[in-house]
């Protein structure tokens, strides 16, 4: 066997991409924008984030974490394709975010990334079967098989039974579920989670983290988030001080 063929076969594969990665970001915001200074370049800024740098791949499990102010929302927007940063570069599921278009990033965000909100934002006039299906609409999917998805989704969230609920007669845990379920519908690459436990006790907040880390094994989930149950139970955690990581590990 020749050295190049044992070089060959002895050498490692290549690791595949991060399925979500920010590289050297920077983000600002113009502070006080209804001041005098709203139009002006000298305008004060505030500095969300500086040369921040994050991978994460499909099977993880991150959470963020840090004192309010410190970047969290900030970032986990960018990850989400809902902003673009002053400098640096995004990449969603092998898309540079920075590169494309607001129609661009509304499709991006469409086919590959679900939205978990701290405060649910379901339609109230919606059954959880309707609130579960809307997104496979833009897709083009029959009214059936999106009832069949939702169906299928609530059910694994443990909502088979109150499919016909409109959001004002669940409960705050059970509107949560509805809402992982809808951002799930589409099996995108990517699940982002803004405060998911914030507005939920300690009981039902394990409930909901239960279905969240099982949803990890196939896609990649970030958590912003400042519950110390979901920072204990996360693969990895990225702290954030003062726009920066502090620790990533």
């Amino acid at each position: 066997m020749s050295d190049s063929v044992s070089e060959y076969r002895l050498s490692p594969p290549d690791e595949a991409p991060p399925t979500l990665s920010c590289r050297d970001v920077v983000r600002e915001y113009t502070r006080g924008s209804n001041s005098v200074f709203a139009s002006s370049s000298d305008a004060p800024t505030v500095r969300a984030l500086d040369s921040v740098s994050v991978s994460i791949s499909t099977g993880e499990f991150v959470a963020i974490a840090g004192p309010s102010g410190s970047g969290k929302s900030t970032l986990l927007h960018l990850l989400a394709a809902l902003d673009t940063p002053d400098s640096g570069d995004v990449s969603v599921a092998g898309t540079d975010v920075t590169s494309l278009s607001n129609r661009g990033r509304t499709r991006l965000r469409r086919d590959s990334i679900g939205i978990v909100f701290q405060h649910f934002h379901l339609l109230p006039s919606l059954a959880a079967r309707s609130n579960v299906a809307l997104p496979l609409v833009e897709h083009g999917v029959s009214k059936r098989a999106r009832r069949e998805r939702a169906d299928e989704l609530l059910e694994q969230v443990g909502l088979g039974d109150r499919t016909d609920h409109k959001p004002g007669e669940l409960s705050g845990g059970e509107q949560q579920r509805v809402a992982i379920a809808r951002a799930l519908v589409a099996d995108p690459a990517v699940l982002v989670a803004d405060e998911p436990t914030g507005e939920l006790d300690t009981e039902t907040g394990q409930r909901v983290l239960d279905y969240v880390e099982q949803t990890a094994t196939e896609r990649a989930v970030v958590v912003a988030t400042h519950d110390e149950h979901v920072i204990e139970r996360a693969d990895r955690v990225v702290r954030l001080r003062d726009g920066r990581v502090v620790n990533d590990g």
